[in-house]
């Protein structure tokens, strides 16, 4: 599972991720290219972190 994620939806991303894996996910901020083409899972926002599982 991966979310990506605007300054607004963080916490709602960090919540579901938590909720649905039990487990604690990895928090990155996207690289600047990544950051124009990315946008937010929950809104159409550009996505300014992503969280995902361990690797």
């Amino acid at each position: 599972m991966k979310l990506f994620s605007c300054e607004t939806h963080i916490n709602q991303a960090l919540d579901m991720f938590v909720a649905e894996h039990k487990t604690f996910p990895m928090l990155e901020k996207l690289k600047e290219e990544e950051k124009l083409s990315t946008k937010c899972t929950y809104c159409d926002v550009a996505a300014v972190y992503i969280v995902e599982k361990e690797k």
